[in-house]
């Protein structure tokens, strides 16, 4: 794992607010060793998770969006290791892998311009070289018998993701997708609008649920698409979950489980689909808060979901740069996921 850019104890002593009377779980949370082989260590270790970071906002910049994506990985950090170590959440059921060197990448970005056609094909070969590093270090961390949490960086990344799941597992993978759009764009070149599309039709994708899919930002052509791979692929949209009352929340949740929990499945959650959050594409109809946590615990709870991967982030778009929310919601979805693997269905 060279592409990884580990911590040193004396980094995360700096980021953990150590107070008498208290463990915070940046005391506790492993480190990678380095002396030691990154994955003969997960192996060996008793830690069930494994967290990584991917700090890039290039698939959103490919895909027209607007960059930000970049810092959500260390504000998330910033909360989480500050997070008390109990009974709830244990801080040494995590190993701290560090986050993906992609600094050449983004230097190179900055001099593109997603308007001119050669620009963006550059980007997308950006993007390219990305899927490639992911891929391989969720197919070793599940190889090795541990769960990733991945912290995004764009939704580009769900490719990686799911490819690695894939390989892991040496058969096509379902996923569940926490997401007010699809990103099953046609395959124009990869950027964060169509892991999935690449991803399905690379043959890693076996069944695909979107959960919360906003009717109004889905085009016909994207339908149409569904509608011819309905046997593969299903959604219920936020519209027929808050504004139609088609389904309860928990009915909603069950009928998408259902379609993919017979496999091994990753879990993506995008945090466009939650009102108000600052993201790369901000809504101001979604999702609340508590219905994320709530989906991130469920879903998570059961037996086959291998992965958690959270995205979109985009923290530099907060009003108040000093209350660190976007860190903070990553951090409580991350140890809603952590909790959820002690109930398993």
């Amino acid at each position: 794992m060279e592409s990884i850019i580990k911590y040193s104890l004396k980094e995360l002593t700096a980021a953990t607010n150590h107070r008498s009377g208290e463990v915070k779980i940046g005391e506790k949370i492993q480190l990678i060793p380095d002396n030691e082989n990154a994955i003969e260590f997960i192996k060996s270790s008793k830690s069930k998770f494994v967290l990584f970071g991917i700090p890039e906002d290039i698939g959103v910049r490919a895909n027209f969006g607007k960059p930000g994506t970049t810092s959500a990985f260390s504000k998330f950090l910033s909360s989480f290791l500050n997070m008390q170590h109990n009974k709830f959440c244990k801080g040494s059921d995590v190993i701290l892998l560090g986050e993906l060197d992609v600094s050449d990448e983004l230097s190179f970005a900055d001099e593109l311009d997603p308007l001119i056609l050669e620009d963006r094909k550059k980007l997308n070969e950006l993007v390219h070289v990305i899927d490639k590093e992911v891929s391989h270090i969720m197919h070793q961390i599940i190889a090795a018998g541990k769960t990733p949490i991945v912290i995004g960086g764009g939704h580009n990344n769900a490719y990686g993701n799911i490819k690695g799941l894939a390989l892991a597992k040496g058969k096509a993978a379902n996923v569940i997708n926490f997401d007010a759009h699809t990103d099953f764009r046609a395959l124009e070149g990869r950027h964060s609008g169509n892991g999935f599309s690449y991803a399905y039709d690379e043959g890693f994708i076996k069944k695909y649920f979107i959960f919360g899919l906003h009717e109004s930002y889905t085009s016909k052509a994207v339908l149409n698409q569904l509608k011819d791979l309905e046997k593969q692929i299903q959604y219920i949209s936020y519209d027929d979950i808050a504004v139609k009352n088609k389904y309860s929340y928990p009915e909603a949740i069950t009928t998408g489980l259902n379609f993919i929990n017979s496999e091994p499945f990753g879990i993506e959650m995008d945090l466009d689909a939650i009102q108000n959050i600052a993201s790369s594409a901000i809504t101001p109809s979604g999702f609340s808060v508590e219905q994320a946590r709530n989906f991130t615990f469920l879903v998570g709870q059961h037996k086959n979901s291998c992965y958690l991967h959270i995205c979109e982030g985009a923290p530099s778009f907060e009003q108040n740069q000093n209350t660190n929310q976007t860190g903070k919601l990553i951090a409580y979805l991350v140890t809603d996921f952590i909790k959820s693997k002690s109930e398993k269905l």
